[in-house]
């Protein structure tokens, strides 16, 4: 679209007019903001009033996608021209419109700061439009963007993939930790919007156009990233890049995840937010079924449990079908392809792979649709040490001194006027946000787990106090504790 020379030209005129991420939010104030967050512009045009200054003009071009007058938008972006041939801008009779939305953007967090654009194809849907996506449409920022850009390890590394890149949005932070970043799609367009992006940002992406891992054939990753379309669709010509691929119900997620392990490095992760399919089987024995090929640790986590009739409702009304002659003949045959398929409802979640080395793989699949604590992806790392911290020989776990987390809350629960409670629960207030009910003997180490005593002192002492054989006590509790280790309890 831009080269880097011109890219970079585009974004100090941006800067200059104040049109960044603290300059928008402060001119719109809260309710513009989260309006345009609701894809609404009254609350930012009421905001806006009939102002028509530089900033005012970025604002109404490309965040309310509104016609402005030729003269203001040379004002404040220069040479119209170049933009219009690179696609920017197209010239309208009502003056000049965006043919590329660019938004400020930034994050931060543990390790990561980043603060500037994004680019992607203007919103179908503002203002409760029926608009409809162009097949190679480039989706911006969307809420399963920012669940996958939380639940990435922020680690630095050598090198980083963006698979499915679309607008860059992953990209941009990876390059905050990873020195090397390949971002790769199918979509020629979302190569091109991404690549805008990176210029903007300034940042040195090693773009790349082709199917799933064929553009890094025989390349590793010490981190790969991934939303891919997994869209459990008909295959039809109506099919969104973005979302759909053009495999059978899940197959696409299955291939990004065995695929995938191949190309991680020794102690690479490999991180995807995706779908996969309810049937007869249960869901756990088809994705151990998954992992059991890669021969990775991996940590599964269903979030979200979907039946075929709510599933396929979001997303015909993701394709702007809403209201039109399509919708009722498209949503039976999807009903029809998934009845086929044998799709009793659809799975969502996350599915992290580690490629650890080890010998018998780690791998946990499990129900989450619990609250979870950010930053997500630093409970996903904690995970992988805590896997390894717990295979430890038994003779180790107990010479070692154990730290209980100090964001573990303890609860007690029992009837009133009792001396002892019923219940005890630690719950974590970070992380994966887990919670585990102990007994008296396993609750009093914990509780005395402060790094200076080891586990088998306190095991010792505990079963002093309780009059129990200290031996059959440890072989009790040694297992316990090592779930708890596992589970980022104790470190």
């Amino acid at each position: 679209m831009l080269n880097r020379d011109a890219a970079r030209a585009l974004a100090t005129r941006l800067a200059g007019a104040g049109y960044t991420l603290d300059g928008v939010t402060a001119r719109l104030g809260t309710r513009g903001t989260d309006a345009l967050a609701r894809n609404t512009t009254l609350a930012a045009r009421d905001a806006l009033g009939s102002d028509a200054d530089a900033q005012a003009t970025l604002v109404r071009l490309f965040l309310l996608q509104d016609a402005v007058p030729e003269p203001s938008a040379s004002a404040a972006l220069g040479d119209l021209d170049a933009l219009a041939r690179a696609g920017i801008l197209d010239r309208a009779g009502d003056g000049v419109r965006a043919g590329v939305v660019i938004r400020p953007h930034a994050a931060s967090g543990a390790d990561l700061e980043f603060d500037g654009w994004l680019a992607h194809d203007p919103l179908p849907n503002l203002d409760g439009q029926l608009g409809r996506s162009r097949p190679d449409y480039v989706l911006g920022p969307s809420p399963a963007s920012t669940t996958l850009a939380q639940m990435t390890p922020r680690t630095p590394v050598a090198g980083a993939l963006d698979l499915g890149t679309g607008c860059g949005i992953q990209s941009l932070l990876l390059a905050q930790h990873a020195e090397r970043v390949v971002a790769t799609d199918l979509n020629p367009r979302a190569v091109a919007v991404a690549d805008l992006t990176a210029g903007l940002n300034g940042i040195d992406l090693d773009l790349r156009t082709g199917s799933l891992y064929e553009p890094v054939a025989g390349e590793r990753f010490d981190l790969i990233v991934t939303n891919p379309p997994y869209v459990m669709s008909p295959p039809t010509a109506q099919r969104l890049v973005y979302r759909e691929g053009t495999e059978t119900g899940d197959e696409l997620v299955r291939r990004v995840v065995v695929e995938g392990a191949a190309h991680l490095a020794e102690g690479g992760t490999l991180q995807v937010l995706g779908n996969w399919a309810i049937t007869s089987q249960p869901w756990e024995e088809r994705l151990r079924g998954w992992v059991d090929q890669t021969g990775c640790d991996a940590l599964v986590l269903q979030r979200e449990l979907l039946d075929p009739y709510e599933y396929i409702e979001v997303w015909l009304a993701d394709a702007g079908l809403l209201g039109t002659d399509e919708y009722a003949p498209r949503y039976r045959a999807w009903v029809d392809y998934f009845d086929h398929l044998g799709i009793t409802g659809v799975g969502m979640g996350w599915i992290s792979l580690h490629n650890s080395g080890r010998a018998t793989p780690d791998v946990v699949l499990q129900e989450w649709p619990h609250a979870v604590h950010q930053p997500l992806g630093e409970a996903f790392v904690a995970h992988q040490h805590g896997v390894t911290a717990a295979t430890v020989p038994d003779a180790d776990l107990l010479g070692r001194a154990w730290r209980l987390d100090a964001r573990v809350d303890v609860e007690t629960l029992g009837r009133p006027g009792e001396e002892d409670p019923e219940h005890i629960v630690y719950r974590q207030r970070y992380g994966f946000g887990r919670a585990v009910e102990v007994d008296t003997a396993l609750g009093a180490v914990l509780g005395a787990s402060d790094g200076e005593l080891t586990a088998g002192q306190l095991i010792a002492a505990v079963a002093d106090l309780l009059d129990v054989d200290p031996d059959a006590l440890a072989a009790e509790i040694v297992p316990r504790l090592r779930e708890l280790i596992r589970e980022g309890y104790l470190t």
